[in-house]
């Protein structure tokens, strides 16, 4: 009777720590996409000025260790090894309170205020891509930044699993238009840079950044307000969004996510206006893209 209750007891011990070490992840380990990213899922990210996330911001620790996050992006500059990450993470929340996308072009930093824009090269290569900085991490040390599956794919790292990279932060953007500037991009370093004191800015701006505007038409005409793995919340959002703002909204479901977007909108000013209206309105994150998916 006794070795039966031992044994019993190791079993729930066991079970227990399974448990633990699962966490908020359905993969113990980290995967590979079983598909590589489109066309669309390989443009750049569209660097433009935001306001500072209110949600992570703030100096934090990870086991144990402290971590302090820059005022600004100003000046910032590093070289080191990328690492990326994908499938077990795709659908959760990142530090800023978005949703992890492995196709689109974003990034984790330790210390660069969220968002910021890096363009990110890969120095065995020479090729790079522009990533919107969203998360923290990564918290191996020898690594300087996590890619998102579609970046380090674009980079041409899949192989290896890391790479060498130069990192460059994306911060002097035209007053009228809030698009980045041609001479933003600074020659490399490698050390960190000290960052300029200003205070993280977590209000939300008075004008939202122009769009840019073609012969062509509106090069971006869809908002993505957000993202979320919950298909009865996409819903309800859509047609709350729908009724309030009078524009087609759809909620497109990809790899677990569905994205709740406005549009197209063929209207610059209009564009314009519901995304200032959004970001006032709960929705900080929103963005304008050029593709419905």
């Amino acid at each position: 009777m006794t070795q039966r209750f031992t044994l019993l007891c190791y079993v729930l011990t066991f079970s227990l720590l399974s448990a633990c070490s699962s966490g908020r992840y359905q993969q113990k380990h980290d995967s590979t996409p079983t598909r590589l990213p489109s066309q669309a899922e390989l443009k750049d990210a569209i660097a433009r000025a935001e306001p500072y996330s209110r949600g992570g911001n703030k100096d934090y620790k990870v086991f144990g260790k402290p971590y302090e996050v820059l005022p600004s992006a100003q000046g910032f500059e590093q070289t080191g090894t990328a690492s990326w990450y994908g499938k077990k993470f795709h659908g959760h929340l990142t530090s800023n309170g978005e949703i992890y996308d492995m196709y689109a072009m974003s990034a984790a930093h330790k210390n660069l205020p969220l968002p910021t824009y890096l363009k990110v090269t890969n120095t065995a290569n020479n090729k790079s891509v522009i990533v919107r900085v969203n998360d923290r991490g990564p918290f191996h040390q020898s690594r300087i930044i996590d890619l998102s599956y579609s970046a380090a794919y674009k980079l041409d790292m899949l192989k290896t699993g890391t790479a060498h990279v130069k990192i460059t932060a994306i911060t002097g953007f035209d007053k009228k238009t809030a698009k980045a500037s041609s001479s933003i991009i600074m020659p490399a370093s490698p050390t960190v840079k000290v960052l300029l004191p200003t205070k993280v800015k977590t209000d939300i701006p008075a004008q939202v950044p122009a769009l840019k505007d073609s012969s062509m038409g509106i090069t971006t005409p869809f908002i993505q307000v957000f993202a979320t793995s919950k298909k009865d919340l996409a819903i309800s959002t859509a047609n709350k969004l729908q009724n309030q703002y009078k524009q087609k909204t759809s909620y497109p479901e990809h790899q677990g996510l569905y994205r709740i977007q406005i549009g197209p909108i063929d209207d610059l000013a209009t564009l314009n206006a519901l995304l200032l209206a959004l970001k006032e309105n709960g929705y900080p994150n929103a963005y304008p893209r050029s593709t419905p998916q």
